[in-house]
């Protein structure tokens, strides 16, 4: 088997996952139009993850140079939120922004405090990297005022889910979420100073991409509005799920959806019906400290139903998952429904023929 996976003159190619030992979910789509580089960025296995220090950085090593090789044939990046297992920083990669059209993440609002400061670190330092220092004028601009509409109004079914005993706990949580996010508007996004969309000629072109569409010939790449980076109102923040859609092939990757833990964001999966599902699994190895046996049920549940509902034949179920030992247990029913209705589960080791790294590790 292969990390290359072929619909019609479509390709996709698995560049990177943590199930082969980094952080990542980067992968390269190639259509007769254009070749599009999503998210590349890798980063260390977590402390708990049981390899030695000398190992993991080895294998983010690994990664970074897959990374780089992949990028040299892109025409188009995308940076669908600030973590740096999703994008790299331009001062030490310059060569994977070079020539290219980035498509990222609006900086300036649903986003958090560290991924704000990152996004500002990430367009300065392309500024500096392509034109030799840093101008100011060239990034910053006035602030503007929006509206803030709470997001659970676009969230109908998650909004309106019954938790039994756990109902009054999640009331207490979403308020909470309410008031940070008011917070956030009123003394991050309304303050400023917002950054603007920079273009240096012949070296990058950057774009905010949140709930756009982009059309190369006959490939359409789409981007959704921000999304919750796992359940409603994480301070984790928000992020990009993309779909490049060609007439022989739609493929959708999800991002960081963590699951995806909110059922309206797999019930656009299964309106999407793509013919590949990059997917990123519950992070089950946070039970307990970020991430509660509820939302890993609501992930699961949510999964099943995307294999139930969608004639999508591969998911490609990979990212926060296969950094836990247990994972093949805790969504146990995710690849019983698979088997079930005849569907391919696989990470992206499994797609290239090789055990996930965690599975092969003796405790």
């Amino acid at each position: 088997m292969s990390g290359v996976i072929e619909v019609g003159d479509v390709k996709v190619e698995l560049i990177w996952f943590d199930s082969l030992g980094a952080k990542s979910s980067t992968t390269l789509v190639t259509t007769p139009d254009v070749k599009i580089l999503i998210d590349p960025g890798a980063a260390e296995m977590q402390p708990s993850y049981p390899l030695s220090w000398d190992e993991k950085y080895r294998l983010l090593q690994e990664a970074l140079e897959a990374i780089i090789r992949a990028s040299r044939e892109a025409d188009v990046i995308t940076v669908t939120h600030y973590h740096y297992d999703h994008h790299l920083l331009p001062k030490d990669f310059k060569e994977v922004y070079e020539g290219k059209l980035l498509l990222i993440k609006d900086p300036n609002k649903w986003i958090n405090e560290s991924q704000w400061d990152r996004a500002r670190l990430f367009l300065t330092q392309l500024i500096e990297v392509f034109t030799g220092s840093f101008d100011e004028n060239m990034l910053y601009t006035e602030t503007q005022s929006f509206e803030l509409k709470d997001p659970l109004e676009e969230l109908p079914i998650a909004a309106s889910k019954d938790y039994g005993d756990y109902n009054a706990r999640k009331r207490e949580l979403l308020e909470k979420g309410r008031a940070w996010l008011k917070k956030l508007h009123e003394k991050l996004w309304q303050k400023g100073p917002w950054c603007k969309e920079v273009e240096v000629k012949d070296k990058f072109k950057v774009v905010f991409a949140d709930g756009l569409s982009f059309k190369f010939s006959n490939t359409e790449l789409r981007f959704t509005k921000p999304f919750f980076h796992g359940v409603e109102y994480d301070r984790v923040g928000w992020t990009l799920s993309i779909v490049v859609e060609h007439p022989h092939a739609k493929i959708v990757h999800s991002s960081d959806l963590q699951g995806p833990v909110i059922e309206d964001y797999a019930k656009w999966i299964i309106d999407e019906n793509p013919d590949i599902l990059i997917l990123d699994g519950p992070p089950t190895y946070l039970l307990g400290y970020m991430f509660n046996n509820i939302n890993l049920r609501r992930a699961v549940q949510n999964t099943c139903k995307i294999i139930e509902e969608t004639s999508t034949k591969l998911i490609i179920y990979d990212h926060h998952l296969t950094r836990d030992k247990l994972y093949p247990d805790r969504v146990a029913d995710v690849y019983a429904t698979a088997n079930k209705l005849g569907k391919k589960v696989l990470t992206a080791a499994e797609q290239m023929g090789k055990k996930p790294l965690i599975l092969t590790i003796e405790s």
